[in-house]
């Protein structure tokens, strides 16, 4: 197991914010390629962020539903590191592009959870969140985090409801590989506070440092 959580802010929107998270030591920010998100990037702008990321600072794609020639042809033009698919995309959708993925599992029920996972065998990881289908995320809601099942076989990416004010607690009681936060560090929606970001990193530090 790793003791070092990582951690992902997503919902990057400016050129600004992405480079703030980058010299707070984040290990990746997400892109919203979702039109309904009110944290929805167009793909000049994505490209603009990118372009501004140190090395080894990984580009997440967040995709959710979107026919895979759509999500194909902005792989053309964006170079991103991970996807990540937040709706109920099937698994033949999800490996079509030859890229590394994480899949979005809907903190339901646990039963439901393992099983909805099970169907996606070649993710890099499970990001566990509080949506339901349909949904994007960034709602700030939590879910009980003591409903985690055992029993996945990938990396587990904790969201959903995350803070500067629960992210240590979190880290200390889920032990995630990970940790993802979009509306918890935010000024108002797509728009990241840097005191938020900043205090988000410590506070997961801090979780790590109780392990």
């Amino acid at each position: 197991m790793s003791l070092r959580t990582r951690i992902k802010i997503c919902g990057i929107t400016r050129i600004e914010d992405g480079i703030q998270a980058a010299a707070l030591g984040v290990d990746a920010i997400g892109l919203v390629f979702v039109a309904r998100s009110p944290r929805f990037i167009a793909v000049e702008q994505a490209r603009a962020v990118i372009a501004q990321l140190p090395p080894l600072v990984t580009a997440v794609g967040l995709f959710m539903d979107m026919p895979v020639q759509d999500v194909a042809r902005i792989l053309e033009r964006v170079p991103l590191g991970l996807l990540q698919f937040h709706g109920d995309e099937s698994p033949e959708e999800c490996d079509a592009h030859n890229k590394p993925y994480i899949k979005a599992v809907p903190m339901q029920s646990p039963e439901q959870a393992l099983e909805y996972a099970g169907r996606y065998p070649n993710a890099q990881g499970y990001l566990l969140d509080s949506h339901g289908l349909g949904k994007i995320g960034g709602s700030g809601e939590c879910f009980d985090w003591s409903a985690i099942p055992l029993g996945f076989s990938k990396p587990l990416i904790l969201a959903g409801g995350l803070t500067t004010g629960n992210v240590c607690d979190a880290v200390r009681r889920v032990r995630p590989y990970a940790v993802d936060v979009s509306s918890g560090v935010e000024e108002s929606k797509g728009i990241k506070d840097a005191s938020l970001m900043a205090a988000f990193v410590k506070g997961v530090r801090e979780g790590d440092s109780e392990r």
